[in-house]
């Protein structure tokens, strides 16, 4: 069983993701920081984990494409 990722993280990184892509990869550091360069006010653990979601969408974009 995976982890239970809250709709509200899912809504703001899927939103996050479809307006600024380029700013994003597959590195959790560098998303972290590209976060905290928009200057959205947002607490640590939820910066933290829209950056997990972010590195899982785009893994998972990269194996459909391979696939």
């Amino acid at each position: 069983m995976g982890k239970a990722i809250p709709k509200g993280i899912k809504q703001r990184a899927n939103a996050l993701l479809s307006e600024r892509p380029e700013l994003f990869s597959k590195d959790f550091e560098a998303n972290k920081k590209a976060i905290d360069s928009l200057g959205i006010p947002m607490f640590k653990t939820t910066r933290n984990l829209i950056a997990g979601f972010i590195v899982r969408k785009i893994k998972q974009k990269e194996k459909e494409k391979a696939s």
